[in-house]
């Protein structure tokens, strides 16, 4: 049987028909590789194995929906991190939260803050991974399920460290201060500002070209590779490192009761049997597996990681933080600038709380030294041997080259972006 041409004229047209629809429904609809997770949903029978494989096993598409460049950084407690958190929370065009997945942990697991089976670190990291895909989407309301007691109509006086994020104590979501209160403190913010308004939270996040978050609760970079390869963020990981022994001074001196044992060796010279070594060893290995990431260079992490040492930062501010920026895409600001020279070339008693970020950086970068009996030190060095030598790290092999001023334990190294 012939076809006519007036039939064939039918299908061709119907077939161009077909084709661009098809176009113009693939390029107007965001593509989702992989789904979103909803917090009811995230629960200890969840098979993460599972969506993960799905996640791995699905074509991944370079298809930025939002142009804002979400960045987060990742650490440890006491490396540096609100300090380089300082580094976005003053920039003009940066919506910056601070540690939001505490919430989580004391939500979802307290009693899993002694427990470290995979199980427990799985079900943590699964609820993580979404409450951030959740905030770099300005979707604060995520963060409701998360905060005890329940806010009341997008209302809550518990969010952790509110004060530490300039964009939660401005207008519009804090209409009552004034000019004099710029440079507001971040205890004065809470009390100046009241409850915490979350529809206004998001909108003013939703009015910031870009979402900086900075969190010491992912222990590796790998732990992020689900929102790193999402086709819907533009995530990029600052991963700030510092030097073991900085990092077990300022913990003692910091969190005294829970190191009180490693407290009691340093004024003694007598290493107490029970020691928690893990408090040490654990900071080591989460270095040691993440760094090794970022440094091979896997193709998931191409121009999206960044490693950087909290004392390259101490001692030239200004020129990393260029750096920085410069690997974000993201011009720095005056506003940046200006913290900087106000904030690092703080005296002694500038420094004095223990969350400060005003202090003289430099002098600050290496002040474990003279922190440590040289016995702690050396235990220090031994267990984690790997890392320092993998950052660049190098050890004293007495106490008089331990305390030598003349002398940096910090080789010169250049960790270059994976662009």
């Amino acid at each position: 049987m012939q076809c006519s041409w007036k039939a064939v004229l039918l299908l061709a047209l119907a077939s161009i028909a077909i084709q661009y629809t098809a176009i113009r429904t693939f390029t107007a609809k965001s593509f989702h590789s992989c789904p979103i997770s909803n917090p009811v949903n995230c629960s200890l029978s969840q098979d993460a194995d599972a969506t993960d494989r799905l996640c791995d096993e699905s074509p991944t598409f370079a298809y930025n929906i939002s142009r804002k460049t979400h960045v987060l950084i990742l650490a440890t407690t006491r490396s540096g991190s609100s300090f380089v958190g300082q580094l976005f929370n003053q920039h003009f065009n940066v919506f910056y939260l601070f540690e939001p997945l505490y919430h989580v942990q004391y939500t979802l697991i307290p009693k899993l803050t002694q427990s470290k089976s995979t199980t427990d670190r799985r079900v943590m990291l699964g609820a993580s991974r979404d409450l951030l895909r959740s905030l770099y989407d300005c979707d604060l309301y995520f963060l409701e399920n998360y905060i005890k007691p329940q806010p009341i109509n997008h209302t809550t006086d518990r969010l952790f460290r509110r004060g530490a994020s300039k964009a939660l104590c401005s207008p519009p979501v804090c209409e009552s201060l004034g000019a004099v209160d710029l440079h507001l403190e971040e205890g004065d913010c809470v009390k100046k500002c009241g409850t915490l308004n979350l529809t206004l939270a998001t909108e003013s996040c939703r009015e910031h070209g870009h979402v900086a978050i900075k969190t010491v609760r992912v222990p590796e970079v790998s732990d992020l590779r689900a929102l790193v390869e999402d086709p819907r963020l533009n995530l990029k990981v600052i991963q700030l490192v510092r030097d073991p022994r900085g990092i077990l001074a300022s913990r003692s001196e910091t969190f005294r009761d829970t190191y009180r044992l490693w407290r009691i060796w340093d004024g003694t010279g007598r290493k107490p049997y029970n020691l928690d070594v893990t408090q040490l060893t654990t900071v080591c290995e989460d270095f040691w597996n993440s760094v090794s990431t970022g440094l091979n260079r896997p193709p998931w992490l191409k121009g999206k990681y960044m490693l950087v040492r909290y004392e390259d930062l101490a001692r030239n501010p200004m020129k990393k933080t260029e750096e920085i920026y410069d690997f974000l895409g993201i011009p720095m600001d005056s506003n940046v600038e200006r913290w900087i020279q106000n904030n690092t070339r703080g005296d002694r008693s500038s420094s004095k709380h223990k969350y400060g970020t005003v202090r003289n950086s430099a002098a600050t970068a290496e002040k474990w030294r003279f922190r440590l009996s040289y016995e702690i030190v050396a235990f220090t060095q031994r267990a984690c041997q790997q890392v320092l030598a993998q950052l660049g790290y190098k050890t004293a092999s007495s106490e008089e080259e331990l305390k030598n001023l003349s002398i940096s334990l910090v080789e010169e190294r250049d960790f270059l972006p994976f662009s």
